[in-house]
């Protein structure tokens, strides 16, 4: 995202809405910056604010006067009144930014959009998961920090080493060059984005590493880390991942799950 110089008049009504602060006032310039490495091109600050087409020069000459005479002149909050914000034709590896970020935007490697899953609470659909394997879900930057993947790699090169499966379909393992060792493209490594989502699964049994992992590598990272793990039930509707986090310290719950109601059941596809 761009901020026209020539049109913006500093009234701030843009700053707040930034989910990551990369927006700011430069009080010598009095024109709003947009951090360029901090922006992950979400679009959130243009289509969240109606957008006015006043005179810029008479915006800032009435705000000159009003600030003389000690009384405020501002636009509405949600108001960008001179339209000063431009979105910009990315290039690669930026465009990757807007394709974790931006909700409206389809991954290509997917067709989903947001993070580019479904994720594996679609499971009675998609059956990715089987009976005795755990499905996990692995998710960075969320809310209001963002995440660039070189800290994303740090966790896919260390679940890597315990011999998961990452989720075919899933936008962080098609812009992998070696996903036997979790390695990422190195040309997006320093590339930031609002969320994104890591999918494994593995046997019940690696359950206890595979969170051992998450946590180790967590306390490296300078972005947010939340886990979801899920499994198949058995015919009964028993499953033994219950026992095997409450053994590790993580209180289980039963429940998202997105059933895919009018549509043939994983099972039913096999």
């Amino acid at each position: 995202m761009r901020i026209d110089e020539s049109r913006c008049v500093a009234c701030g009504n843009c700053v707040p809405i930034c989910p990551v602060g990369a927006i700011s006032i430069d009080p010598v310039a009095r024109r709003a910056r947009v951090n360029r490495d901090e922006c992950v091109e979400c679009h959130a600050c243009y289509r969240g604010m109606s957008k006015e087409h006043l005179y810029p020069p008479l915006v800032r000459a009435i705000r000159r006067v009003a600030a003389a005479l000690r009384f405020r002149f501002d636009p509405e909050p949600d108001i960008c009144p001179t339209d000063a914000l431009t979105p910009e034709t990315l290039a690669w590896p930026r465009v990757v930014r807007r394709a974790f970020s931006d909700p409206q935007v389809p991954h290509e490697s997917t067709g989903i959009t947001g993070r580019g899953t479904a994720e594996v609470k679609t499971n009675d659909v998609t059956g990715r998961v089987k009976e005795g394997e755990a499905g996990f879900v692995i998710e960075f930057g969320r809310p209001g920090v963002g995440a660039r993947f070189r800290e994303i790699q740090a966790m896919t090169t260390a679940l890597a080493a315990l011999g998961v499966e990452f989720e075919r379909q899933n936008p962080v393992t098609s812009l992998m060059t070696d996903p036997r060792r979790g390695i990422l493209r190195e040309d997006i490594l320093d590339e930031k984005v609002l969320s994104a989502i890591v999918e494994v699964k593995a046997g019940l049994e690696q359950v206890p590493l595979v969170l051992g992992a998450v946590r180790e590598v967590s306390r490296r990272l300078t972005t947010v880390v939340a886990v979801g793990v899920s499994t198949r039930c058995d015919a009964s509707g028993g499953d033994r991942l219950r026992a095997i986090l409450e053994a590790e310290g993580y209180p289980a719950y039963r429940g998202k799950t997105n059933l895919g109601l009018g549509r043939a059941t994983a099972g039913r596809l096999s």
